[in-house]
């Protein structure tokens, strides 16, 4: 059976990892607030309204696609496709190329971070097949203007950080709803986690603190991981609500 991403691969680890997927939606939870286009996200409306619930649809996606044979694969990504073409109708109008390519870099860019705040850096190798992997998933959602390799990848990634962030009264909304969700300390600890993750676009204009407490405390994590602690830490850190949720995201990659 052929599978959109091979077995063992860096990005069925990466996007089979509870911890590195919850980070991966800590950093952009963060960016995603400050994009140009977020009031597409405030039409529909379900992101202000359960921000965690729509993590966990949209890791639903990305873990059906990733862990998926080809065609099964490609169908999620063209139900994807319908499901915005659908928004789009509704709207009146598209929602720009550029937008649809910032979505495809967070994932690219915060997976390859947070992999590496839990673990190690990737290699090169690695790196490009992450990249080829979201390519992909964009060619197939019919995005332009995609880079062709990991380099190029790069310096567009820049380019979008410096055109296409702003804070509106939209970040100001969705920062309230995380609070919301979370509660005042654990809102904090996602702040921190953001401070930790974040390109220097993104921290500076959401203020984000010099220095997170947080990265102090991540290689006690790593130990208490090691000696299977995992699921006390999960419990501390998470709403219990959505415990058993976050858990199914480990998948044997």
């Amino acid at each position: 059976m052929t599978f959109f991403v091979k077995p063992g691969s860096i990005v069925r680890q990466i996007w089979g990892d509870a911890d590195v997927i919850l980070l991966v939606f800590a950093g952009s939870s963060a960016e995603f607030a400050l994009n140009r286009a977020v009031d597409w996200l405030f039409f529909t409306g379900k992101l202000p309204a359960d921000p965690i619930a729509r993590l966990f649809s949209t890791v639903r996606y990305a873990q059906e696609i990733v862990f998926a044979p080809e065609t099964q694969a490609r169908q999620a990504i063209a139900r994807m496709s319908a499901i915005h073409g659908g928004v789009e109708q509704k709207r009146g109008y598209q929602i720009p190329d550029w937008a649809y390519r910032d979505v495809l870099y967070m994932l690219i860019d915060y997976s390859e971070r947070a992999y590496e705040t839990l673990y190690r850096p990737l290699t090169d190798p690695e790196r490009e097949e992450l990249f080829s992997t979201f390519r992909e998933v964009g060619a197939g959602m019919h995005v332009p203007d995609l880079p062709n390799k990991y380099a190029d990848w790069r310096i567009d990634r820049e380019a979008h950080l410096n055109q296409d962030l702003v804070r509106s009264q939209f970040t100001d909304k969705l920062f309230q709803r995380y609070r919301e969700q979370l509660g005042s300390w654990r809102y904090n600890l996602l702040r921190q986690a953001q401070a930790i993750l974040a390109p220097e676009q993104v921290s500076q204009r959401l203020a984000l603190p010099k220095k997170p407490l947080l990265a102090y405390s991540l290689g006690i994590y790593k130990v208490m991981n090691t000696i299977g602690l995992r699921s006390i830490v999960q419990r501390v850190l998470l709403p219990s609500a959505y415990l058993n949720q976050i858990r199914s995201l480990d998948i044997d990659s």
